[in-house]
């Protein structure tokens, strides 16, 4: 691999990897079909997985260590995708080593791990991302054009959320554990939800929060993603929830009701954002019997009800995510893009999982 520039003059950006689950496989295909990156260095305890999308993507630099590969392989930037628990201190290590950060989903563990973060970028005056890889699907994109044509006029309610029959990841691992992960299906897959809903809303800001969550599942060693009943790894409680539901008060006075979970006795799996206008309403719905996914527009045509459906592209997934992380790294100004959006989403968890203990209303900090 060289570092020549590519046609435009533009100079090659140096990416690495940490990390090589299945998220982080999808960076490395991101950086590689890239023409003006070079994937130079990735990282991870498997040494079968390092040979393995090394020899695919002719990487030279393989770590164990993902330190020894911030010190050693000159990287411009470089993608984490770890357990949630070392997302901070691994951004942090990288920002302060003068790279751009792009982590996987959630933030971080809490949103004080996640502030941190921010105030590393802030010092560093480099650019950290994370990445909401279902908010490049085709369907949000068309759904967002239709909020921003104003057919829906003022919206003022937002239901959505990611239901699973079966599919709590990894009983008994890290996704389990509270230390580790933070939480259980809300910080798993309803972030995704929220990052998605609050998108299409245009970024109020999320005031107070009022939430319960159970653990029906998880602790009988169900709702694994294999099949039928799991074996709970002795001495390993299940410490998460694998249900939660919230209320989100809205600046402005709209609401966001919010539901996620892993495991529940329901036909099928099932992802869902709706939205309600003072001058329409919409849904994109998706994750259930194949050929059911769908998005829909409810509004008036010249007074007369209309029934809409747009035209949806192709989605972006990860890689959109990665190509957006690059553009904001190849922009002029990189202040903008120092994580602040997804803090807030860590934010509005942490009010959630408050609520949940206490039984309260809490308001989100800032």
């Amino acid at each position: 691999m060289t570092s020549a520039a590519p046609e435009g003059g533009q100079r090659r950006l140096r990416a690495g990897v940490i990390g090589l689950g299945w998220a982080g496989q999808q960076h490395v295909a991101a950086y590689a079909a890239d023409p003006a990156v070079d994937l130079v260095a990735i990282s991870a305890m498997e040494e079968h997985l390092l040979a393995r999308f090394g020899d695919e993507h002719e990487v030279p630099g393989r770590y164990r260590d993902w330190q020894q590969m911030l010190d050693e392989a000159e990287l411009d930037l470089v993608s984490i995708a770890t357990p949630t628990f070392l997302h901070a201190p691994m951004a942090t290590a990288a920002l302060e080593a003068g790279l751009h950060v792009l982590t996987e989903k959630p933030m971080a563990e809490t949103g004080e791990a996640a502030a941190g973060m921010v105030d590393a970028a802030r010092r560093a005056g480099r650019v950290l991302d994370v990445s909401f890889n279902h908010r490049q699907r085709g369907d949000v994109t068309a759904l967002r054009a239709v909020v921003d044509s104003g057919v829906l006029g003022k919206l003022y309610y937002a239901k959505a959320g990611w239901i699973r029959r079966q599919g709590i990841p990894g009983l008994g691992t890290w996704f389990t554990k509270a230390a580790s992960s933070g939480g259980g299906a809300m910080m798993d897959i309803g972030i995704h939800m929220l990052d998605m809903a609050l998108h299409l809303l245009d970024e109020p800001e999320v005031t107070a929060a009022s939430a319960s969550t159970h653990a029906e599942f998880g602790p009988l060693g169900r709702g694994g993603s294999g099949f039928g009943i799991s074996q709970v790894e002795e001495g390993v409680p299940f410490e998460v929830e694998d249900l939660a539901t919230a209320f989100l008060r809205l600046d402005g006075g709209g609401t966001l009701l919010l539901e996620s979970s892993w495991a529940q006795w329901i036909p099928h799996d099932l992802c869902y954002v709706t939205l309600y206008g003072a001058d329409g309403g919409a849904t994109i719905e998706w994750g259930g019997a194949p050929g059911s996914d769908r998005i829909t527009v409810w509004t008036e045509v010249a007074g007369i009800p209309a029934e809409l459906q747009p035209e949806v592209g192709e989605d972006g997934r990860h890689a959109g995510a990665v190509a957006q992380f690059l553009q904001k790294v190849r922009s002029e100004d990189w202040t903008p893009h120092d994580g602040s959006l997804a803090l807030r989403r860590a934010r509005v968890l942490d009010a959630c999982y408050a609520s949940a203990r206490t039984g309260g209303e809490v308001r989100v900090g800032s």
